[in-house]
């Protein structure tokens, strides 16, 4: 598949498991500082994650590396703004950041990293 089809798929997938597919259970159970009574938070927010990593997993035509990758980083970045770090928008721009970098990785173009 071309890398603009990929990429398409990258973020699609991305928008689908943000809006389309997180229920309200999830949306609010993922939120350490706020979670649902008597239920733990972890266990939202890991299936938030996963279903992340099976968007990327089937639009990278099965790549593992890349689809664990997702769910480690959507974790993160969901608990840091569940956690009041940063808002929506900035949540959403590391997103669509990763899908990129997602993209960059299995194409082999080369990835600048700061460090």
């Amino acid at each position: 598949m071309e890398p603009g089809s990929v990429l398409f798929l990258l973020v699609f997938g991305h928008y689908m498991g943000d809006f389309g597919l997180q229920s309200a259970y999830i949306a609010s159970g993922k939120n350490r500082k706020h979670p649902i009574p008597c239920t733990s938070w972890f266990h939202p927010l890991m299936a938030h994650s996963f279903i992340h990593g099976g968007f990327v997993f089937f639009a990278t035509g099965g790549c593992l590396t890349l689809a664990i990758l997702e769910v480690v980083c959507h974790f993160i970045i969901d608990d840091a703004k569940c956690s009041g770090w940063f808002g929506e928008h900035v949540d959403q721009a590391l997103h669509i950041a990763c899908k990129l970098l997602w993209a960059a990785l299995l194409f082999g173009a080369p990835v600048y990293l700061p460090w």
